[in-house]
């Protein structure tokens, strides 16, 4: 394995399993992963816990003036062999995964303020290389010189069932129908948002998944990373 290390920025709809490849890649070169989705959802479900968020509408200016407030960081669990979100010194991995948080994080996410604090961290993070960062605008904002960037993505109906098969093995009484609407709403919202839009950056190469494993995804990302790692040598003067 090449001693040098690049920057991997992966971009993509919600629920298509951007993260999932991110871990194993992580794992596989030995990375560093950031779920910058995580951070958001932490920032949301402080949001949440501080009653700034009224049926959809967020308290924006009360949000923005609580940012310096929100300490997030990713602290690796041996026993899950994984990192963990941990928002203000508490670990909210599995909280930041229910519905309540995932109906909320789009609009969330969408406040510029609450984007710059985000990107400025994820940018300090990644200051060293080797790292797999993956959300929504990693390729095109956060890490616009990546030496690698993957756009992922895969049909709404596929999506959403995959949310669904997730959650129902957790034992959460969730509805298809739910997840979908939920699915199509945050497409709608990332894609139009003026903040970060989500959007493909031109030098990203395109991962559509909806009929692949998770063994053949992985196959084919690891190839992209040991083509970039060839490609990428720096230069030895």
């Amino acid at each position: 394995m090449t001693n040098h290390k690049i920057i991997v920025a992966i971009d993509g709809h919600s629920s298509c399993g951007k993260s999932t490849i991110a871990k194993a890649v992580a794992a596989r070169f030995g990375y560093a992963f950031i779920d910058s989705g995580a951070m958001y959802r932490a920032v949301t479900l402080f949001a949440l816990r501080h009653q700034l968020i009224s049926e959809g509408t967020v308290n924006e200016q009360m949000l923005i003036g609580f940012l310096p407030e929100i300490q997030i960081e990713f602290r690796y669990n041996p026993e899950k062999q994984k990192s963990d979100t941990y928002l203000n010194g508490e670990n909210v991995e599995d909280e930041i995964r229910q519905l309540p948080v995932s109906q909320n994080v789009s609009p969330v996410a969408t406040i510029a303020e609450v984007r710059a604090a985000m990107v400025r961290l994820q940018q300090e993070m990644g200051k060293n290389k080797g790292i797999v960062m993956d959300g929504r605008d990693i390729g095109t904002v956060v890490f616009p010189k990546a030496e690698l960037k993957l756009f992922v993505t895969a049909s709404a109906e596929i999506r959403a069932q995959r949310r669904f098969d997730e959650l129902t093995a957790k034992g959460e009484p969730v509805s298809y129908a739910e997840i979908l609407q939920n699915v199509q709403e945050r497409d709608r919202i990332d894609s139009t948002r003026e903040a970060s839009p989500l959007r493909k950056a031109d030098d990203a190469l395109i991962l559509d998944n909806s009929n692949m494993t998770r063994e053949e995804q992985l196959v084919w990302v690891i190839g992209k990373v040991e083509e970039s790692l060839k490609f990428h040598v720096p230069d030895s003067k």
